[in-house]
């Protein structure tokens, strides 16, 4: 079975759409694999049916084989059981994805997050607090391996209950950027990483687009957390609301380039969104609790900063109301609470725990 659809998948110039074509009027690959070059040819152009009807490369077949056989590593495809129903809704879903780590996680609820691979400090830690927010909620996090944004969405995500999914423009032996070689170990040990591009695949431009439908087709909406007008973010979130998927932005400052982005999806009807609770009141998620991982100290069950922030993300006035202490001791209070990453500053000046 998997040998039939490596063959179709290694292929050369047989894409996504050919092959979905393929499968629609033969019904399985063995059946394309099996037709001559006059039914093919209904189908294909004249250079594709000579690269299907050739023998595959056998090094190739052979290294693919080898890589499935290696714990963890999988091939998923249209014919399985569990294919994800999300990616089913969409105009082109893949015919096969590589995947590893827990390929279980592509059928759980998703949330994707992307933004700036040159983000603040301010996106990154706003990326992963909402992230680990979500994922504690039971989403699974859907970003795309890049730097900045989508690097902090996963850790957040990892280190929540819903755990993260990368999808990538590459092939699966392959890690892009090699900076995110250790955040990659940790997907495929915790999370879970797909491609639909065959293993060996560089990282050429025209891949990222495509990755991107996928991230917002496995997720029931997007969140862009900074962008500048010509960001490739704002790809995904356009894909996603052409999929049906829901859009959230995160506002920023008007002096900030890397708002700019969120500021047009905002005008375009994107939700403004200024903690995760906005997310999930949006999708209507019922949000559960995800389970014990550490003993909470003792202190931090009477800190009144911690207390005030249980119940959803404030301001720094209310804040003062809530705790009863001065702005200066309260402003030293929330630094030392975030450089010890029990809280997020988020957007706005408002504060939200981390649990």
């Amino acid at each position: 079975m998997a040998d039939a659809w490596l063959r179709l998948a290694l292929a050369p110039g047989v894409g996504n759409a050919s092959l979905l074509r393929l499968l629609t009027a033969f019904g399985s690959p063995e059946a394309v694999l099996a037709s001559g070059r006059t039914a093919l040819t209904a189908h294909l152009s004249s250079a594709q049916c000579d690269a299907l009807l050739a023998e595959p490369d056998a090094a190739q077949l052979d290294a693919a084989h080898a890589w499935l056989g290696q714990l963890g590593n999988s091939l998923m495809t249209l014919a399985d059981e569990d294919y994800p129903k999300s990616l089913l809704e969409i105009a082109d879903p893949p015919a096969l994805l590589f995947c590893k780590g827990r390929r279980a996680l592509l059928s759980q609820p998703g949330l994707g997050i992307v933004g700036s691979r040159n983000a603040t400090p301010q996106g990154v830690r706003d990326a992963e607090a909402f992230a680990h927010a979500l994922s504690d909620a039971g989403l699974t996090i859907v970003s795309g391996l890049a730097l900045g944004i989508d690097a902090a969405a996963h850790r957040g995500g990892l280190a929540g209950a819903g755990s993260s999914v990368a999808v990538i423009g590459t092939g699966l032996d392959r890690i892009y950027p090699a900076r995110n070689k250790a955040l990659a170990h940790q997907l495929a040990e915790n999370g879970l990483i797909v491609s639909e591009f065959p293993l060996g695949t560089p990282p050429l431009p025209g891949h990222f687009p495509r990755r991107n439908r996928l991230i917002s087709g496995l997720s029931r909406g997007v969140l862009v957390v900074e962008a500048a007008p010509d960001s490739g973010s704002l790809i995904t979130a356009r894909v996603a609301a052409e999929q049906g998927r829901e859009v959230f932005a995160i506002p920023g400052s008007i002096h900030s380039p890397l708002a700019r982005g969120c500021h047009a999806l905002i005008k375009q009807g994107a939700k403004l969104v200024e903690s995760a609770a906005d997310i999930l009141d949006e999708l209507a998620w019922q949000q559960r609790l995800a389970p014990p991982r550490l003993q909470v100290p003792p202190e931090t069950l009477s800190d009144p900063v911690l207390q005030a922030l249980d119940s959803a993300p404030a301001a720094l006035d209310v804040l003062v109301q809530r705790t009863g202490l001065t702005l200066d001791a309260l402003s030293a209070k929330l630094l030392t609470l975030e450089l010890d990453g029990r809280i997020a500053s988020l957007p706005g000046g408002r504060y939200q725990k981390i649990h």
